[in-house]
């Protein structure tokens, strides 16, 4: 028998070329794979599938990238899911609005598998050693708890995707110590993972949605804090 697939993949692309190559070069590093042609089979498949990794094109017909990824950031089953967004367009507005909804990566075309695989396995390296970094912290009502992912206010569970918790975790971790974007950048994402620094920003707002503002504290000119006062 074969060695069993450690993670899953699920491809979402409207043309064909581009699903049946990534799925080839990513069975070849054996992920298990699924493809869908659009947003809505995407949805579909995901909930049936719940993939580690979704790998998504923004522009695509009957619901595009920015919706699917917003709706599948809504599935608490896939809160832990990494979403890649694939795209032609390098605009860095189309940056953001990938990041504002909730995607780990961004990637233009014309994709270079070799590359991508790279990115993916960064992706999940990083995932492995958090593991290992169990741990909760509680501060007033507010209980963040690594080892199971969840977050607690005033005992209501809100779900945070993996990036906003991350985020969340890292901070409050060093209590009332001003991190720079890039300090954040580096320590959430990473080296190679290649993103703007306004993506801190989106996430933090992100974040004080659905915690409120009172534990993210801005250091105007410096970067962000986690607030004990």
């Amino acid at each position: 028998m074969g060695k069993k697939p450690s993670h899953k993949v699920l491809v979402v692309d409207d043309e064909e070329p581009i699903r049946e190559l990534l799925k080839y070069n990513l069975e070849k590093e054996g992920y298990e794979v699924k493809v869908a042609a659009n947003g809505h089979e995407a949805v579909d498949s995901a909930k049936k599938f719940k993939p580690d990794v979704v790998l998504l094109d923004i522009m695509m017909p009957q619901m595009d990238g920015v919706e699917t990824c917003r709706q599948l950031r809504a599935m608490p089953d896939l809160v832990n899911t990494y979403v890649v967004f694939l795209t032609a367009r390098s605009e860095e507005y189309s940056e953001v609005a990938a990041f504002d909804v909730g995607a780990d990566d961004y990637i233009t075309k014309p994709i270079k598998p070799r590359a991508l695989m790279s990115r993916i396995q960064a992706l999940l390296r990083r995932d492995s050693k958090g593991k290992t970094s169990s741990g909760q912290i509680a501060i007033g009502d507010l209980i963040i708890d690594r080892s199971s992912y969840t977050i607690r206010l005033r005992g209501q569970e809100i779900n945070l995707p993996k990036k906003e918790f991350e985020l969340l975790f890292f901070l409050a971790q060093h209590p009332n110590k001003v991190f720079s974007r890039d300090d954040l950048l580096q320590n959430i994402w990473g080296s190679d993972v290649y993103v703007l620094a306004r993506t801190v920003d989106v996430h933090i707002r992100k974040v004080r949605e659905k915690i409120g503002d009172d534990y993210i504290a801005t250091v105007k000119g410096v970067g962000y804090k986690f607030s004990l006062n």
